[in-house]
């Protein structure tokens, strides 16, 4: 018979049981989910595709912006909310407005909508891998092309609006509140669009709030990172290092794009079953 060991320290199987928490805490759970659809993955596609197909489309609409006169170096200083010595470096990178009409006839300009119009079915993908739903049938695509033009609109709203330093303080919170509001509704309509109205606007809500408030954040982050990093990359790797920064900040928008649907719909299935708990049995 062989001797016994006595009783098993208390503390013995501390780590298998702070793993066990840590797996099935809402943390856990997101990290799984993240790491089954790829979340990283599908971060740095947005990204590729961001600056592959639409970035050029919407060079060319931004530059029939003639009232600004400065193109999509103003939309994208105002998405990143860079400093001014930044801002002139985003402005080399991408060149007078005027020579991307000039040189833009009308096939390049077919083609380059057909190309973002491919981003819009990319960000679908990504919504339905999200929610674990069938791939739309081929019939859906006229949906891309209204959601790209859709995006287009919003963005001339958002640089429309009057920037911080031209403006009074109560001016610029209510005009990033209204930023807010407008990233939220729109995010939250691009989710049911693309999903061809599978998912309930109830269900969409959460993931919709924090996507604005994640963009949100990433712009306030962007302006103590990203801008630095544009002004010091410009000086030792000319206009790639410009290149590399916007790179990097794409993926980080699409990480929050995706990221946030995902933990929206995490937030959405503990509050219907959270509800259902709570509710008595009907027997009948």
């Amino acid at each position: 018979m062989p001797p016994s060991t006595g009783p098993e320290p208390a503390h013995g199987h501390w780590f298998h049981r702070f793993h066990e928490h840590v797996i099935f805490s809402a943390v856990g759970l997101v990290w799984a989910r993240g790491r089954e659809m790829e979340l990283m993955h599908r971060a740095m596609g947005f990204a590729a595709l961001s600056l592959l197909t639409l970035v050029p489309l919407l060079i060319v609409v931004a530059a029939a912006d003639l009232a600004s006169g400065q193109g999509f170096a103003r939309w994208l200083v105002a998405g990143l909310g860079v400093t001014e010595v930044s801002q002139e470096e985003v402005e080399l990178l991408f060149g007078k407005p005027g020579q991307a009409l000039q040189r833009t006839t009308a096939f390049g300009l077919a083609a380059l909508a057909a190309f973002g119009v491919t981003f819009g079915s990319a960000v679908q993908t990504g919504y339905e891998r999200v929610w674990d739903l069938p791939t739309a049938r081929w019939h859906t695509m006229w949906r891309h092309v209204v959601w790209l033009a859709v995006l287009i609109g919003a963005l001339l709203l958002f640089v429309a609006a009057p920037q911080p330093a031209q403006s009074s303080a109560w001016l610029t919170v209510a005009v990033s509140l209204a930023d807010l509001a407008g990233a939220f509704l729109f995010f939250w309509w691009s989710q049911r669009f693309l999903l061809c109205g599978r998912i309930r606007w109830r269900a969409l809500m959460p993931g919709a709030v924090l996507t604005a408030l994640g963009l949100l954040g990433l712009r306030v982050f962007s302006q103590f990172v990203f801008s630095p990093l544009i002004a010091s990359n410009a000086v030792t790797y000319g206009q790639f290092g410009t290149v590399l920064v916007l790179q990097s900040w794409l993926v980080g928008v699409g990480f929050v794009v995706y990221g946030s649907a995902l933990v929206g719909r995490l937030f959405h299935e503990r509050r219907v079953m959270r509800r259902l708990d709570l509710e008595p049995l009907d027997w009948g």
